[in-house]
């Protein structure tokens, strides 16, 4: 079992100086910080780092209980960087040392979920070899059309048509 919302909250609080064992969080001030995770992490996936977070359709569905289903070296990352969400809020200011660990581990997790993007070829002037003959049914000599394809979560595709 990997880490729940909940547990990167309260090391982000932690990261900020109101460690849990001094400081007792509101049920407003998780929400707040729920809200914040959530966000972050769908600004995340928007620019193409998908870690499997599970992003919630609506804030009334997200759940502090939920497991994050990240890998462990993104959980550094996504501590630090709610930390420098959180802490101007709060009035707190954060050391050097921890606005760098969060500069260094999102460039970590940006390197570690980047791919070439997959380039296709225009089919249009391309034959289909030998095999690919005109045929009595009409098709074409031609390869078919590529299809544009577009990233709905981690683990599928959509197609447009």
């Amino acid at each position: 079992m990997g880490y729940t919302k909940r547990e990167i909250i309260d090391l982000a609080f932690e990261e900020i100086g109101l460690a849990s064992y001094t400081f007792d969080l509101q049920p407003e001030q998780l929400e707040s910080a729920l809200r914040r995770l959530d966000g972050m992490m769908a600004v995340w996936n928007g620019k193409g780092i998908r870690l499997g977070y599970p992003l919630p359709s609506s804030p009334s569905e997200s759940d502090l209980a939920d497991d994050v289903n990240v890998p462990d070296r993104a959980i550094e990352a996504m501590v630090t960087n709610l930390a420098i969400r959180l802490a101007p809020s709060l009035g707190k200011s954060l050391s050097p040392d921890t606005k760098l660990v969060a500069r260094q581990s999102y460039a970590q997790i940006v390197s570690g979920s980047s791919s070439p993007i997959e380039m296709q070829i225009d089919a249009s002037s391309v034959p289909a070899g030998a095999g690919g003959k005109r045929g009595s049914d009409g098709r074409s000599p031609f390869l078919p059309e590529p299809t544009d394809r577009l990233q709905a979560g981690s683990d599928s595709l959509l197609t447009l048509e």
